[in-house]
């Protein structure tokens, strides 16, 4: 179906809108800016989310940890509201609104009850498009960030994986660096070129803005180009989308070992090598090998280290993919004294499966874990915005839940143990945080 436009230019101009799914309807509005909603009548709440593909890893390394300050800043004030106006106008309704900040994209959500739904989307939307960008709140939000940073410091169990990803892709590469920045990059910020990266990489053909709950799309596709008239979102204006990939993605490298120095009283452990990227026609089958590995309690890696040695309280496999990349890790937390050990198990369980591969009935228990997992997660509208959200802004097509279990149901046993076979035989990477000095774990 197409309609009239009556944007601010008043030129002609096309909405394009189309059924994806039952119940799923996806607007591209002149500008470029796609709208994707999911009708839920049976809720009595909606969630909404404005997505910008832009991540730490399209920035500078000069600007590494701008994506992340924006995303502070855009909640604190606009020509129409205050920061204390942004947040009361959705707690008076018993809303939430928050923020996140990927290494590929932000995202700013509301969630509110349905009859609130006209609210959260002013709000945000003006947020979004409309921040001030005051040099007295920048100076506040570094302090608050820096502070962020130092916490993180302080969470050894995060910062493992952090020091993985560096291990994985290098400090100095886009997907290597901290989403967070550093105090090194964040302390000499300006306002100037905050503002500067926000007006140049905020642009519509970036953004999706989805809503999931009891809602009509017409309704909300016309609130939203109402909360957007006038800005630059409004506009059809070129923008050059993140360059991600160019000349085959990052390089591999050599295996690598970094271990971070804290007095801890447990080791931190992750021990993994490069994986494959989102687009992979394989991730199906890893999804199926992760649960095998470390999913769950029946995982063989909580298993055999937990349940029958007792050498760790947390251990399991993950896996992370980007455009052009990815990776997949182990990860454990042990007592200092234990972690040599664990650290052997895990690497004879990684050997075993990438030769002997996993069993018929593993098979089907990795296929249902990862089916049970994705269905269970999509019962609050919440994690049904998300899912449009970056079904669109990730891959550009929305799979139907029918169609998502079928592809795993159709995943082999030979596929698993080939892919096994070929990425558990991969130079691993280690990262340990923990009272070690640099030098450890230089035998592993």
């Amino acid at each position: 179906m197409t309609v009239s436009s009556r944007g601010p230019a008043e030129r002609p101009a096309r909405v394009v809108t189309r059924t994806l799914q039952d119940g799923v309807r996806r607007t591209v509005l002149p500008s470029g800016l796609r709208i994707l909603t999911e009708s839920i009548p049976t809720t009595r709440s909606a969630a909404l989310g404005v997505w910008v593909g832009v991540g730490s890893r399209d920035e500078t390394p000069a600007m590494s940890g701008a994506s992340h300050f924006l995303e502070h800043l855009l909640f604190k004030g606009t020509e129409k509201r205050t920061a204390l106006q942004i947040s009361a106008e959705i707690e008076a309704v018993g809303g939430e609104t928050n923020a996140f900040t990927t290494k590929e994209y932000t995202c700013f959500y509301a969630r509110v009850l349905d009859v609130d739904l006209p609210l959260a989307v002013d709000v945000l939307c003006d947020a979004v498009s409309a921040s001030i960008i005051d040099p007295a709140d920048v100076e506040t939000e570094r302090g608050v960030i820096l502070e962020e940073i130092a916490m993180h410091d302080d969470e050894p169990g995060d910062e493992v994986h952090d020091v993985f990803t560096e291990a994985i892709f290098g400090a100095e590469t886009p997907l290597g660096r901290l989403i967070s920045g550093t105090a090194e990059t964040i302390s000499p910020m300006t306002r100037t070129q905050i503002n500067r990266f926000y007006r140049n990489r905020y642009k519509a053909p970036q953004i999706v803005i989805a809503a999931a709950g009891n809602l009509e799309h017409a309704k909300v596709v016309r609130l939203i180009r109402a909360g957007l008239a006038g800005s630059a979102f409004a506009q059809g204006e070129a923008s050059p989308a993140p360059k991600r990939g160019a000349g085959g993605g990052p390089r591999p490298r050599k295996p690598a070992t970094i271990v971070r120095h804290r007095d801890t009283e447990q080791a931190h452990i992750v021990l993994g090598c490069a994986g494959i990227n989102r687009g992979d026609e394989r991730r199906f089958a890893l999804g199926v090998l992760n649960n095998v590995l470390g999913g769950g309690m029946s995982s063989r890696l909580f298993q055999e280290i937990r349940e029958k040695r007792g050498l760790a309280y947390s251990v399991y496999s993950y896996g992370s993919q980007y455009a052009d990349a990815g990776l997949f890790a182990v990860y454990a937390g042990c007592a200092p004294g234990k972690a040599e050990e664990v650290l052997a198990l895990i690497r004879a369980e990684l050997a075993v499966v990438a030769a002997e591969g996993i069993t018929a009935d593993e098979l089907a228990r990795g296929q249902g874990m990862v089916k049970g997992s994705y269905v269970l997660g999509l019962e609050d509208t919440g994690s049904r915005m998300s899912r449009l959200a970056k079904s669109e802004l990730l891959h550009g097509d929305l799979m139907g839940v029918d169609e998502l279990l079928t592809r795993v149901d159709a995943v082999t046993l030979d596929e698993v143990n080939t892919l096994a076979a070929e990425l558990l035989s991969r130079p691993m990477s280690l990262a340990v945080v923990g009272p070690f000095d640099e030098t450890a774990f230089a035998s592993q």
